[in-house]
């Protein structure tokens, strides 16, 4: 049913179900980042330098933030070209 609503593709399941059963504690943890106990933290990211593994909400957050910085930082850089000339 779900292949139909995406148009035939299927979805990626690498982190639900079969995927995840290899992993330590079936991925289950605490996130380092939020501090939430029995999360599923699969999701490596790079954080001081160590990569690490994450939930899923502070991944999403981490992307957001970084994508709001590239987006705020020409917007910034904008006005003072503009100021210059």
């Amino acid at each position: 049913m779900l292949s139909k609503l995406i148009g035939g593709t299927t979805v990626s399941k690498a982190h639900r179900g079969k995927g995840i059963r290899e992993e330590q504690n079936r991925g289950r943890g605490t996130c380092p980042v939020c501090k939430k106990s029995a999360v599923k933290v699969l999701y490596e990211q790079e954080i001081d330098g160590a990569k690490t593994k994450i939930c899923k909400i502070c991944k999403a957050a981490i992307k957001n933030k970084k994508a709001a910085e590239k987006a705020s930082a020409p917007a910034e850089a904008a006005p003072a070209e503009e100021s210059a000339e």
